[in-house]
C-alpha cells in the first residue's frame, strides 16, 4: 500500500528541487535554445534523445517516451515507487516528513529498500570514523594513512573508517541502537552464521565509503590489516550496491569530468585519493574489478573519452582485449595508459609527482590501435607474411565479435573502417570486406540476441471515442478556462482508458477547485509513471495544435454521440418484445440523432 502525502508537501518538495540540478546528478546535460539536452538513461541511447524543461520543470525521452517531472524521474532512474521518490526528494532537500506508516501483512518478511540500506550505511561509516579517530582504538589505522601520505583533509573529505578487529563490533552497536539485524544483512554489513546470528563482515580494516553521485553511501570497500585475509573486500550486491555499475569517486569526480570531457579510471581506492590530492579531479576506480560495458554507460553521461591507467604491461594485455570491445559497443573513445616500472598511479604521484603523472595520461593509446601493437608485438617483430595475416585475421575478429555485440550505425561503422585501415596498413574497402568476412562467420556459428530496451510509454488506444477523450484532454491542459464547457456534459468515469482516467481525475480535481495548475504540479498529482509520460505527450500535442475552442465542441458531440449509442443500446437489451412504449421511445430517438460522423478536426 503506497503512502499518501499532501498535496501541500509535495509540491513543496517540488519547488525545492530544480530539474536540472536533479538530472545532472545523474547525467551530463548541453544547453540547446531554452532547454538542455542529454543522452537518456533509460534506454540504450546514442544521441541526445531527453530534452529537459527548465520553465516548465519537466523532462522528456523523444526515442523511448519517458516523460514527467522530478518525482517521475526518480522512479524511473532509482526504480522506486511514488512514495519512495517523494521521501527520496524530500530528503535532497532537506526537508523534514512524518514517518510514513505501511501496511505489512502478517508473516511478511521485511524487504529492503533503497533507502533503509543507505541510511544503515551512512551509521555505519559514522561509527568507523568514530573507530577511526579513537585515541587508542584508530592508532593503527591513522598510521597506515599517514604512512600511505594520505593528508589529513583527505581522510576527512573522504570518510574513512575503520572497522576493529572484533567479530561483533557492529552487531554490539546495533543491539544498543535498536538496528534489526535484517536492516545490517540487506546493507551487506553482517554475515550469517551456520547456527543462527550475524558477525560482522568487515573486520580489521581501513573502510572507504562508496558514494554515489547523489552523496548517498551506496556500500564499501575494505583494506585489511591482516596477513591472511584478501587484501580488499567490497559490499556484496545490494538493492543499491552493485560494483560493475558503480565507480568510486564518482560524486567528487563528475564535474571535473563534465568540464574536461575526460574520465580516468584506475584501480584502486588509495590511488583515487591521491590523484585528487594531487589536483587530478576527474579520476575515479572501477572496484577492483575489469572495466565494464556498466561503467562506460555511467561514465558516458558526462564524459567524451575514458582513459584506463594500469600500473603494468602485464595486465593491459587483456584489459585491451575488454576494453575494445567496451569500447565499440559503447561507442565511446578509450584509451590505456601505462604507468612506468609497474608502479601503482598512488605511489608514482608520491615518487615522480603531478607533471611526470600529467604526461601518463597524456601519452595514452587509442585501445584499438593499442590491441595492434600487442598482436604484432606477441609476433616477435617477424617479418613472415603468413604471421602478420594471422596477426590481422585475430585483430579483425576480435573487432567482429563487439561489433557483432553493440548494434553501430552506418556512420560509426564507416568511422571504424577508417580507422582500422590506418591501424593495419590496408585500403578501407579492403578492411570492411575482411571484417564483413569475420562478422558473417559469427553469424553463421552462433544467433546473438540483444535484448529490447524497456519502454516506457505506453501506445494510448485508438478509435474515435479514445481520440474524442484524448483531445479533451489536450484542450484542458492548454485551455483551463474551457472546463466550464465540459463540466455538466462529461465526467472522469467517462473515461474507460486507465492512463487517460488518471489523467482525467487529477486534471478534473484541478479545474474543479478553480485552480490555477501547471503541467508539473498536475505531474505530482499522478503516482504512475506511464500516466506522467502520457500527459506530457498530450499536453505538448494540444500546443501545437491549438484551435481549441472548436477542437473541444468536437470531442464534445463525439462524447454525446457516443453516451447515447451506449444508453439506446442498455435499452434496447433491457426491452421485451411486447415493449411498444419504449420501443416508440427509441425511435424518436434515432430519428433525432444525427448520423454523420462528427470526426475530429485534423491536426
Amino acid at each position: 500500500m503506497s503512502a499518501k502525502f499532501d498535496n501541500s508537501i509535495i509540491s513543496q518538495i517540488q519547488q525545492a528541487t530544480d530539474i536540472v540540478d536533479l538530472v545532472s546528478e545523474h547525467l551530463s546535460l548541453s544547453k540547446k535554445g531554452k532547454e538542455r539536452v542529454g543522452l537518456c538513461p533509460f534506454h540504450a541511447d546514442h544521441k541526445p534523445s531527453l530534452n529537459v524543461n527548465p520553465e516548465k520543470q519537466i523532462f522528456k525521452c523523444f526515442a523511448c517516451g519517458a516523460g514527467g517531472d522530478v518525482f517521475k524521474f526518480v522512479q524511473l532512474r532509482e526504480n522506486l515507487g511514488f512514495a519512495d521518490a517523494v521521501e527520496r526528494l524530500a530528503q535532497r532537500a532537506g526537508i523534514k516528513l512524518e514517518p510514513v506508516r505501511t501496511r505489512r501483512k502478517e508473516g511478511d518478511k521485511p524487504v529492503a529498500d533503497q533507502k533503509s540500506v543507505a541510511r544503515i550505511n551512512a551509521w555505519a561509516q559514522k561509527i568507523w570514523q568514530n573507530n577511526l579517530n579513537h585515541k587508542q582504538q584508530g592508532s593503527k589505522a591513522r598510521k597506515y594513512i599517514k604512512h600511505r601520505q594520505i593528508s589529513t583533509n583527505s581522510a576527512k573529505e573522504w570518510g574513512l573508517g575503520f572497522a576493529l578487529d572484533k567479530w561483533d563490533d557492529l552487531v554490539v552497536k546495533a543491539k544498543t541502537g535498536n538496528v534489526p539485524a535484517g536492516d545490517l544483512l540487506h546493507a551487506g554489513l553482517v554475515v550469517s552464521k551456520n547456527g543462527g546470528g550475524v558477525y560482522d563482515k568487515f573486520r580489521n580494516r581501513l573502510m572507504f565509503p562508496i558514494l554515489d553521485v547523489t552523496g548517498r553511501t551506496i556500500g564499501f570497500g575494505g583494506r585489511t590489516f591482516g596477513e591472511k585475509e584478501a587484501k580488499y573486500i567490497n559490499s556484496p550486491t545490494t538493492v543499491l550496491f552493485d560494483k560493475s555499475n558503480s565507480l568510486y569517486g564518482l560524486h567528487k569526480a563528475r564535474h571535473e569530468i563534465v568540464s574536461t570531457g575526460t574520465a580516468v579510471v584506475v584501480e584502486g581506492y588509495t590511488d583515487v585519493i591521491m590523484a585528487h590530492q594531487f589536483g587530478f579531479g576527474n579520476v575515479v576506480a572501477s572496484l577492483g574489478t575489469s572495466f565494464t560495458t556498466g561503467h562506460a554507460r555511467v561514465l558516458r553521461r558526462y564524459a567524451k573519452r575514458i582513459i584506463l591507467v594500469f600500473d603494468s604491461d602485464t595486465a593491459g594485455i587483456e584489459a585491451a582485449n575488454r576494453a575494445l570491445e567496451v569500447c565499440l559497443t559503447e561507442k565511446i573513445d578509450i584509451k590505456l595508459a601505462f604507468v612506468p616500472e609497474g608502479k601503482d598511479p598512488c605511489r608514482f604521484l608520491l615518487e615522480s609527482g603531478q607533471d611526470a603523472f600529467a604526461k601518463v595520461i597524456d601519452g595514452a593509446v587509442d585501445v584499438m590501435e593499442s590491441k595492434w601493437q600487442r598482436l604484432i608485438e606477441g609476433l616477435d617483430r617477424s617479418d613472415n607474411l603468413t604471421d602478420k595475416r594471422a596477426a590481422i585475421d585475430e585483430y579483425l575478429r576480435t573487432v567482429a565479435v563487439a561489433i557483432k555485440g553493440s548494434r553501430t550505425d552506418p556512420i560509426a561503422d564507416g568511422l571504424i573502417g577508417n580507422k582500422l585501415s590506418r591501424i593495419i596498413g590496408l585500403r578501407e574497402e579492403q578492411t570492411k570486406a575482411e571484417l564483413d568476412r569475420h562478422i558473417r562467420r559469427l553469424n553463421r556459428s552462433s544467433v546473438h540476441k540483444v535484448p529490447n530496451q524497456k519502454v516506457v510509454a505506453r501506445d494510448l488506444p485508438q478509435g474515435l471515442f479514445a481520440k474524442a477523450q484524448r483531445e479533451i484532454l489536450e484542450v484542458l491542459l492548454n485551455e483551463p478556462k474551457l472546463f466550464e464547457d465540459v463540466k455538466g456534459k462529461v465526467g472522469v468515469e467517462d473515461f474507460d482508458d486507465d492512463i487517460l482516467g488518471q489523467i482525467a481525475r487529477v486534471v478534473f480535481d484541478s479545474l474543479s477547485g478553480y485552480e490555477k495548475v501547471t503541467l508539473a504540479q498536475l505531474l505530482s498529482r499522478l503516482e504512475s509513471i506511464e500516466a506522467g509520460g502520457a500527459i506530457v505527450d498530450i499536453a505538448e500535442a494540444g500546443a501545437e495544435k491549438g484551435n481549441y475552442k472548436a477542437r473541444l465542441q468536437q470531442a464534445l458531440d463525439v462524447f454525446t454521440n457516443h453516451i447515447r449509442d451506449i444508453s439506446k443500446s442498455r435499452m434496447k437489451n433491457n426491452l421485451s418484445d411486447d415493449d411498444t412504449g419504449s420501443l416508440r421511445k427509441i425511435n424518436e430517438m434515432l430519428l433525432k440523432t444525427n448520423k454523420r460522423n462528427p470526426g475530429m478536426m485534423p491536426a
